[in-house]
């Protein structure tokens, strides 16, 4: 949409999240929401690299993400991130999800099973 001015209002939109995961997996499959690492805006021009509430740390180790209050200036340092460094860090994590024992390209096969399927 980007910006629109009115006679005494400027409205601003822009994009505060995005949805990082593996080509060849379905956004509606049912494993999609496992698979999928979250990269959100979090203000100041920093963004944070999500999967559920664990946060990824600049040591490419995940840290369950501390409450606002409970943050501090070190571990935000270590947390978050610009938007090209954030979204580059979470397509090289993409690879490496596993749940429950299943990697990424277990969900991708299937995913192309049960749409052969017609599931």
């Amino acid at each position: 949409m980007g910006d629109v001015t009115t006679t005494d209002l400027r409205i601003e939109s822009k994009a505060t999240e995005y949805t990082v995961t593996a080509a060849g997996l379905p956004e509606d499959d049912l494993d999609a929401a496992a698979f999928t690492i979250t990269v959100a805006y979090r203000g100041h021009g920093l963004w944070a690299v999500l999967r559920r509430r664990w946060c990824l740390g600049a040591d490419g180790e995940w840290e369950f993400e501390p409450i606002p209050s409970e943050r501090t200036a070190a571990w935000l340092a270590a947390h978050r991130f610009d938007l090209d460094t954030a979204l580059r860090l979470a397509a090289a994590e993409v690879p490496h999800l596993r749940t429950n024992g299943r990697t990424v390209h277990d969900a991708i096969a299937d995913a192309a099973r049960r749409q052969q399927a017609g599931c």
